[in-house]
């Protein structure tokens, strides 16, 4: 007798862990999580773990603030095992015309529902930087700080060209893998079944999913079927006849010792916000300039390099990413490695925070890694069900996947429970795309709020 299962989930990344946690959780049982590889150890890990609330999209940052939600009553719940803290997020500019848009861009996302924005011009203003990892009894909104004299009295570290500092404060990170497995175990409690195996086929007819084939050669039955294959939701999509609009792109991390103490330890995450020039002497400058390899080395390189202190007690490890340069690739595992990119962040950092000069040449030996952003158009992700009955997709959540999943996970429950959906809920389903206002506002999209 063949098995059956009343869901089957594909992929346990964050999204799909958080699926299976949230579907048990509306009172859905028989549920089979499958994945070829150990839950969680593909690349829901591979980011800097961070989150926030500080979106230009109003959509986004409604599901946002509920997922935030959904995470600090988990973190209360299991006495905060996956440590989440809100040492917050702060974006840091020294282009003195920048102050009027940054500014403007922060009421905006303020009147969005982000929080109260606070605007601090003296050195002896009230505001207060964060002073420990407990996430409760913290501001929300954000605190804009201009002049160098304020800045540096918080920030020391920070370079002395700075000209304006937006703290977001409903932000900050956590163990994304303790946060996954917490859920799991959850989900596990509830009855979710976890099984390794890789997925062969799908079975559909009379566009109705009926079952799935795996690795084995078994064949299982279910009627609701979920698409959760992150780096693989592309492919998934293909095994049920859909073409899922999205692309991949290939974004890599590094951690290394501090070991000079750079950046003091209760840092929040750090993030240049300006286009700038890597810092070469002038030897350097002219070797890289004259060779056609490497000249790009001495073109301008976009805004936002950013890093934040790891760990806790004496640990003196800092992660740092960036973006410098979007590579669209199919997902292939091991990633393709950049041998460059560890100089080449650490000199954007400089940039920041002048004393990683003294790590020029001598780096400590980094840690790479990195992982793909499956991403939209539009960077908004996808929740709900397909074209095909009993078939549904949760994921495209490209770099922001460890702060999107809960929120993501209840939607999609809500979507195969008939539990009342949220009014953002539209803006997620692959339905949008049908929409001719939609199709209109794609083609004028503007910020998509990506670091």
């Amino acid at each position: 007798m063949r098995r059956r299962y009343e869901v089957i989930i594909c992929g346990a990344g964050i999204t799909g862990v958080s699926a299976a946690y949230y579907l048990a959780k509306a009172g859905i049982q028989d549920i089979l999580l499958l994945d070829e590889r150990p839950p969680l150890s593909l690349t829901s890990d591979r980011s800097t773990e961070c989150y926030r609330n500080w979106w230009p999209d109003a959509e986004i940052l409604k599901l946002m603030n509920r997922s935030i939600d959904l995470m600090e009553q988990l973190a209360n719940e299991s006495g905060n095992i996956f440590r989440m803290n809100r040492r917050g997020y702060l974006y840091v500019t020294a282009d003195e015309d920048k102050i009027h848009k940054l500014k403007d861009r922060s009421i905006q996302i303020s009147r969005l529902g982000g929080g109260t924005l606070r605007i601090h011009t003296s050195p002896d203003s009230t505001y207060q930087p964060v002073t420990t990892d407990d996430f409760h009894g913290q501001p929300d909104g954000a605190d804009l700080l201009l002049g160098n004299q304020l800045i540096r009295k918080h920030y020391p570290y920070v370079t002395e060209t700075a000209v304006a500092a937006l703290h977001v404060r409903r932000a900050g990170w956590l163990s994304a893998q303790q946060l996954g497995m917490y859920l799991i175990e959850a989900a596990q409690r509830f009855g979710v079944q976890f099984e390794s195996a890789r997925l062969e086929a799908i079975d559909i007819s009379k566009n109705r999913v009926n079952g799935i084939k795996i690795s084995t050669g078994e064949r299982i039955d279910c009627p609701v079927f979920i698409n959760a294959a992150g780096p693989y939701l592309k492919p998934i999509g293909k095994l049920l006849g859909i073409d899922i609009p999205v692309q991949s792109e290939l974004h890599f991390k590094i951690a290394f010792k501090d070991h000079l103490g750079v950046v003091r330890r209760d840092a929040p995450l750090l993030i240049w916000d300006d286009v700038q020039f890597l810092p070469w002497d002038p030897d350097e400058r002219n070797v890289l300039i004259n060779d056609p390899d490497t000249n790009w080395l001495t073109q301008s390189f976009p805004a936002g390099v950013h890093m934040r202190p790891e760990g806790q007690g004496e640990n003196q490890t800092i992660l740092i990413l960036w973006e410098y340069r979007t590579r669209s690739l199919e997902p292939a595992f091991p990633i393709p490695v950049d041998e460059l990119f560890p100089e080449i962040v650490l000199r954007g950092l400089s940039t920041m925070l002048p004393r990683f000069k003294e790590y020029f040449g001598r780096i400590p030996r980094p840690q790479m890694d990195g992982g793909y952003y499956i991403k939209t158009r539009e960077n908004r992700l996808l929740v709900g069900p397909s074209s095909i009955e009993g078939a549904y997709i949760i994921g495209a959540v490209s770099g922001y996947g460890i702060m999107a999943a809960c929120a993501a996970g209840e939607l999609l429950a809500a979507h195969i429970s008939g539990i009342d959906l949220p009014s953002y809920a539209p803006e997620f389903s692959m339905e949008r795309y049908e929409n001719i206002e939609y199709q209109k506002k794609l083609g004028n999209w503007g910020e998509s709020g990506q670091l």
